[in-house]
């Protein structure tokens, strides 16, 4: 065992009983964030704009500052912005983490120092909580790639400009250094297709043994990676034996991956945003991902199904439901108060507080008043694949509203085989009946033939790459929209139909 080895087992002991005291103190320790936000926001232009220096209660919260989404913060945003400091937190940020707005453009979330902080323990500490349960750090002393968008970050009014992962790509503690893949040079790459041959050639002959990125963007590498080699993965990397992710589900891709990878490989899921750093996987065995309630952010929840009444109800922690949506509201040491992130977040244990992530509240399917969301379609798609043996690598669902004459109107499902199912009438029931298992009102829909049986169309090998690449939205972090209220993504998925 290797001195780095032994070294890291230390370390993951000394954080477990760190996370162990603010998880068997869930309340109090988000009592003491919300304090904390609240006595340092109070000078900043939003605290005076606000009264903050006036509340104690969470009472207080709800009365004086209210839910507001990017667009609705956008006029402090940009004050800050425009250089001026003070204005959401005290100072300036440290940078602006700049993602694709779905209404008006470039959207800049501030990052502060402490909360850069918090994004970076999180990521180490989600890997020393996998070390501490399974006794396996022999990974450590091999190269580990995190495919990401380039680290170059450009300057406006005096704070640093990139994407959260660019920016995350300067934290890389000195002891990873030299394990970190790939180059600096072949990391700023901008062509994404470019940027992951580049890293083919750098990691095919490196004792590769942890792998991180966003689930289609790491099936891309992986696939080019056999391409390349004609070997399965997992007998290139014969050391390769954790894969970390975040940003999807995993589980549409988990039988895709297992092909390329020729075996099972350990996974821990993260929730990271360029907002904040929520959750990550801390047991192999237990569903769901452990809520960071010692980060610097303070949670509110509503329930999805409430969240567009005049007056929703906020709650905190302490009145959280298993098995309900909720939207997450969060409060944050970057300056974002009373946040709606556009998550929803459904808790599978309350000790400790566990989450899976549900969905998008915009991102949704209810053009009949069905309110059909990700986690239901994701389900629904690995019980068909399942139960036909296919294997699919992306999907999207959109309502068919004005369908042919004399004929009801349907959810129609756009979907890129990897392997067509043995039986495509099968696979469209199974589709069907686990979303009506799910969706009791997709179900009331179908039975009083307000709506008809769902429809596939098959989209050709590559089609999703090449309507990402379309629209710009070729890697990185960036996602295919799973469900849409309309049918703006399927029109411009059309082209690449089967």
């Amino acid at each position: 065992m290797s001195l780095k080895t032994i070294a890291a087992k230390i370390f993951a002991h000394r954080i477990a009983k760190r996370t162990d005291r603010w998880v068997s103190n869930p309340i109090e320790t988000q009592a003491r964030v919300f304090s904390e936000l609240i006595a340092k926001g109070n000078e900043t232009k939003f605290g005076k704009d606000h009264n903050l220096k006036t509340i104690k209660t969470h009472s207080d919260f709800i009365a004086q500052v209210p839910i507001r989404d990017y667009e609705e913060l956008k006029e402090y945003v940009n004050l800050a912005v425009a250089g001026q400091e003070d204005i959401l937190w005290p100072g300036k940020p440290l940078y602006f983490a700049k993602t694709s707005g779905t209404t008006s453009g470039a959207k800049y979330i501030p990052i502060t120092e402490g909360s850069i902080k918090e994004q970076v323990k999180a990521s180490r500490n989600a890997i020393l909580n996998y070390i501490h349960e399974t006794g396996k750090a022999d990974f450590v002393t091999g190269k580990m790639i995190f495919l990401q968008g380039s680290p170059i970050l450009t300057e406006k009014n005096g704070v640093k400009l990139g994407r959260l992962s660019g920016i995350s790509a300067h934290y890389v503690p000195n002891y990873l250094q030299k394990n970190r893949m790939p180059s600096w040079e072949t990391n700023c790459i901008e062509d994404w297709e470019t940027k992951v041959n580049a890293i083919v050639e750098e990691t095919k002959n490196e004792d590769m043994t942890v792998i991180a990125g966003i689930p289609s963007w790491v099936q891309m590498y992986f696939e080019k990676l056999k391409e390349n080699t004609n070997e399965y993965v997992g007998d290139l990397f014969n050391n390769f034996d954790l894969f970390i992710y975040g940003g999807v589900n995993y589980e549409p891709y988990r039988k895709k991956f297992e092909s390329l990878i020729g075996r099972k490989v350990a996974s821990i899921e993260l929730f990271p945003a360029s907002e904040g750093f929520f959750a990550y996987q801390n047991s192999q065995t237990e569903k769901g991902m452990l809520l960071l309630l010692d980060a610097g952010i303070f949670y509110e929840f509503v329930r999805s199904d409430e969240f567009f009444d005049e007056h929703p109800k906020r709650i905190t922690l302490k009145d959280v439901e298993i098995g309900v949506d909720y939207v997450m509201i969060i409060t944050t040491n970057a300056g974002l108060w009373a946040y709606n992130l556009g998550d929803t977040i459904r808790f599978v244990s309350t000790y400790p507080f566990k989450i899976v992530v549900s969905g998008r509240i915009k991102h949704f399917i209810s053009a009949f008043g069905e309110h059909v969301i990700a986690k239901e379609v994701e389900e629904a798609m690995l019980a068909a694949t399942k139960a036909t043996d296919a294997s699919v690598s992306e999907f999207t669902v959109a309502p068919q509203i004005v369908p042919k004459e004399n004929e009801l109107p349907y959810h129609e499902w756009f979907i890129e085989f990897e392997k067509l199912p043995s039986d495509m009438g099968l696979f469209i029931q199974e589709l069907d009946s686990a979303l009506q298992k799910q969706n009791s009102y997709y179900y009331d829909l179908i039975v009083g033939k307000v709506l008809q049986t769902l429809k596939v169309t098959p989209v050709k090998s590559g089609g999703f790459l090449e309507y990402m690449k379309s629209i710009g939205k070729l890697g990185g972090q960036n996602k295919v929209q799973r469900l849409s209220n309309d049918r703006k993504v399927v029109e411009s998925l059309s082209k690449y139909k089967a």
